[in-house]
């Protein structure tokens, strides 16, 4: 992507159409801002506001935890999505194989995303009709496994995985807890996040990663 000075550069305007390219030049010359390219028509976000910046940082935290505990994968915070030529998405936060392990996501050689990561993650507040309506059809469109939508004003998770070309809910159970279908041990306390009690979430992960999916999960690794 070429370097443009911000004294040259336009600003990005919300509901302005643009190519990814032209999106991209003007978004380099923007560092303050946060902007997302969805079907050609730009999306400036809103600013962040703590429920929204709490979630972000307890999901950051589960994540990493997740990839640190599991050789092969990969996560991932803001980083921006390559999906096609009409949109650049920056998704709060991804989970991927790593290429060597069979994923279908890798990071080129500009440091954008391009491909197909197995589970995307937003944190909706104000980006809530997005996340979970133009975002919601693009990353089914584009085949992501699993999406996770965590509702900050509302406190509570809507997880849909991918079901022959279509996303259907992922459901928890009684208690509660949600446990990823495309990654084994992958388990959400959702009281425990509604609460923001981040102790309580990493506990029900430390349970998952020592479930024996999980412990299969890594043991066929490559």
């Amino acid at each position: 992507m070429s370097s443009t000075p911000s004294y040259l550069a336009q600003p990005l305007v919300s509901g302005e159409r643009l190519s990814r390219a032209e999106f991209e030049r003007r978004y380099e010359a923007m560092p303050d801002v946060r902007a997302e390219l969805i079907e050609g028509v730009v999306h400036m976000n809103s600013p962040t506001r703590a429920s929204h910046s709490a979630a972000h940082l307890a999901l950051a935290t589960w994540l990493g935890t997740y990839a640190a505990r599991t050789p092969g994968v990969l996560a991932h915070d803001n980083l921006s999505y390559r999906l096609d030529d009409r949109s650049e998405l920056q998704p709060d936060l991804l989970l991927m194989l790593s290429p060597a392990c069979g994923g279908r996501a890798r990071v080129d050689a500009e440091g954008f995303l391009v491909g197909v990561p197995e589970l995307i993650i937003e944190v909706a507040a104000a980006s809530a009709e997005y996340d979970l309506g133009a975002k919601f059809r693009l990353y089914q469109r584009a085949e992501v496994p699993e999406y996770l939508v965590w509702d900050a004003e509302a406190k509570q998770a809507h997880w849909w995985v991918l079901d022959k070309g279509s996303y259907r809910p992922l459901m928890p159970d009684r208690a509660r807890i949600w446990r990823s279908q495309v990654f084994p041990g992958l388990w959400l306390d959702e009281p425990a996040l509604a609460r923001q009690d981040l102790a309580a979430v990493l506990a029900c992960l430390d349970e998952g990663t020592r479930s024996p999916e999980h412990i299969a999960f890594k043991a066929g690794m490559p």
